[in-house]
């Protein structure tokens, strides 16, 4: 079997990874790919939102499938063209990417039907915006309707904060077309879990629930990050939970969307709101998320290669057998560049630990010079995941091999799944 996986960051590294657990034999294609994903196979100079390459590539090399990781392909039309041409392809259509590239259209969505989730209002201009938020008034959340890289929401505490993001984004152009419409949303209370699932468009194959931690600072604080860390299982997301979400909210969603005639196929993930009323719906996005993936895969006990080809090729998954996962816990922490989330410097030399069995480093922005120097290349550098019997001894040795990651300026948080430990004095990796 050979599958082109489209990217090049930590999700795209992690999954590599487990595509060759699934199947050593699997041979690898990644456009562009990492240094990573380079000691799993081959990485071809491709960007990934460069889809007539894309598609030659893919044909050249026969390919058994492509998967595609990160959002902006997919906002580019991949999986459209790769149909279009006769090639399988793991990832929803340009249509269907919608519930995470507009978030106008995801929450109009939801609301027609009946899906959990905070009210809203879009706006384009900043009067009536405003307007809206002493309506609401504080604690609101500010949201860029377009894709912002994971930065594009702000959750106000005061009136004048809410009026600062809304100025950033219809003023200032702080993120560019992704702001160029805003959304003012009710602010829900309660804890937020990151719930996975497959579908075809129909049946879902859901994760278990993992926890991003998006401030760059320990105890959340400072500001939103793409996420600097994410850990699994999550306690508050046992079982009875991601089958709540099951019917509630993939279900309704996957249904309105074939209504809509924009069927989604591929990995659908909500981010989720756990409230005194229930789950309700943060935001979706329309592929795997980062760093969670890196969190959430280690653990997997059964195959992800089977469900996403026959996704891909267009089968059904109304037989397939439910995921199975590992006992214990894991946690990732990102290693960052000094000046993340702003301003960064590149080219540092970096020093990684040795992969082992329990502590696998993935990288996302890095590069190897002509020398074989490996240095870095992004703000998000790597993603250190342990695993092991509990969340604290998965805590203490992730954050443990993320200090013998060197390089200058780097940065991490050492208190990845601190909520976890937080919440039960005792060590714990239960599913009930």
């Amino acid at each position: 079997m050979k599958v082109l996986i489209v990217g090049g960051g930590g999700r795209e590294h992690a999954l590599a990874w487990k595509l060759r657990r699934d199947d050593p034999q699997c041979d690898i294609l990644a456009a562009p790919g990492n240094p990573g994903i380079a000691k799993l196979g081959r990485c071809v100079n491709i960007s990934a939102t460069n889809l007539d390459a894309l598609v030659t590539l893919a044909r050249e090399e026969a390919v058994t499938f492509t998967l595609v990781g990160p959002e902006a392909p997919l906002e580019a039309g991949v999986v459209d063209r790769f149909r279009a041409e006769g090639l399988a392809i793991f990832g929803p259509t340009r249509a269907a990417a919608r519930i995470e590239t507009s978030k106008r259209f995801a929450k109009e969505l939801m609301l027609a039907a009946g899906v959990p989730t905070a009210s809203a209002q879009t706006f384009t201009e900043v009067a009536p915006a405003k307007a809206e938020v002493r309506r609401l008034g504080a604690p609101v959340v500010v949201k860029a309707s377009g894709i912002a890289s994971g930065k594009g929401v702000i959750v106000a505490m005061s009136i004048a904060e809410a009026d600062a993001a809304i100025d950033s984004m219809l003023v200032d152009n702080a993120f560019g077309s992704a702001g160029a419409e805003v959304l003012v949303e009710e602010f829900m209370e309660g804890e937020e879990v990151s719930l996975f699932a497959l579908t075809d468009g129909t049946h879902v194959l859901p994760f278990i629930g993992a926890q991003d931690h998006k401030r760059i600072g320990e105890g959340d604080t400072g500001p939103n990050t793409g996420g600097m860390g994410a850990y699994a299982p999550v306690a508050i997301a046992p079982e009875a939970l991601v089958r709540e979400a099951v019917d509630c909210i993939f279900t309704p969603t996957l249904s309105a969307m074939r209504e809509q005639g924009c069927a989604f196929t591929g990995l659908l993930y909500a981010g989720l709101m756990l409230t005194k009323q229930g789950p309700k719906v943060v935001e979706f996005n329309c592929r795997f998320g980062d760093p969670e993936t890196q969190a959430l895969l280690p653990l997997m006990a059964s195959s992800l290669l089977s469900p996403m080809r026959a996704i891909a090729q267009g089968h059904s998954l109304a037989d397939a057998a439910p995921l199975a996962w590992k006992p214990g816990a894991s946690v990732s922490t990102v290693v960052a560049a000094a000046g993340y989330p702003g301003t960064i410097a590149t080219g540092d030399t970096i020093t990684l630990p040795d992969d082992r069995e329990e502590v696998i480093v993935f990288h996302a922005g890095t590069k190897r010079l002509a020398d074989d120097t490996l240095v870095t290349s992004g703000g998000r550098v790597v993603a250190v995941t342990a695993i092991a019997a509990d969340i604290r001894a998965a805590q203490q040795a992730s954050a443990a091999a993320a200090a013998q990651v060197k390089f200058e300026g780097a940065q991490f948080r050492r208190d990845i799944g601190w909520r976890e430990l937080a919440r039960d004095p005792e060590t714990r990796s239960a599913r009930s």
